[in-house]
Formats: C-alpha cells, structure tokens, sequence
C-alpha cells in the first residue's frame, strides 16, 4: 500500500475539487512543478489509491430522477459475490453495498419514473437468491458530498 502524505492529500483534494484542473495548475496550489504532481498523479493511478477520473452527470437531468433504497434479503447462505453477479447486469442498479443487520444488502435504484422503478424491483425480487426485499423511495436528497480524501 502507497504511503500518501500530506502533498499526495492536497494534490486529491485539488482533483476532488476540479479534476480537469491542469498539472500547472495543481502544482501552484501544492508548491511543485508541473512535471512533479504528474509523477505523483501517475503513481496515484498506479497503485489504485486514484481510479480513475470521470464526469460528474445529474441523472434527474437525464431523465432518471426517481430513486429508492432498497433492502435486499436473500435465501439461505449468498456470498457477496454472487449477491454482486446477480445485481450487475441490472443498468437501474446505481450502487450495492453489503451491510450489518436483517439485511443481506441494500441496493441503490435509480429509474426514470415510478413505474420504471416498479418494473426495476419487480426484477430484482425475481433474481432467484433474493428472498424478499424492503424498498424506501427517495423524496429528495438533502446532502450528496463528493468523495473526499
């Protein structure tokens, strides 16, 4: 594992922030060179502690504005994986997460409408590890931070 230190923090912190943000650029606000921070962000990306850089889309502004947490409850003994297989070809799947509790999962939904969502859990409670689920619909979401280092 990479030993980040407080420079490797404040270059993230910059790439959290504005990840279109110029190596120059990043470097004025970490006091290095241009050519520094970029031998830093590629051994960010090569050790796995940066993944990868990506465009930060509004789904409501796509059409996929309804939401819902879903607890998952499976039958018998599922490991996450094959809880994870079952879930991934499912394109209204936003996120799956293993968790403590009665639950064996709770999987994040997204749909363009009710009944788009209702057709969603419909499949989900079809897979054939999934024993019942418990589904709480998104109102609105008040707090969505950004990944933060």
């Amino acid at each position: 594992m990479l030993r980040v230190d407080s420079i490797d923090q404040r270059i993230i912190s910059c790439l959290v922030t504005n990840a279109r943000s110029s190596f120059a650029d990043i470097g004025k606000d970490v006091g290095l060179s241009a050519p520094a921070v970029k031998r830093r962000v590629d051994k960010l990306l090569d050790t796995g502690v940066l993944r990868g850089f990506t465009a930060v889309v509004d789904p409501a502004q796509l059409g996929w504005g309804t939401e819902a947490l879903v607890e998952v409850h499976c039958r018998g003994n599922v490991t996450p994986h094959d809880i994870k297989a079952r879930l991934e070809p499912m394109p209204e799947v936003m996120a799956a997460y293993t968790v403590s509790g009665a639950a064996d999962a709770v999987v994040h939904l997204r749909a363009a409408s009710i009944h788009h969502l209702e057709t969603a859990l419909e499949r989900l409670r079809a897979v054939e590890i999934i024993d019942r689920t418990v589904s709480t619909v998104v109102l609105s979401r008040l707090l969505d931070r950004p990944q933060a280092p």
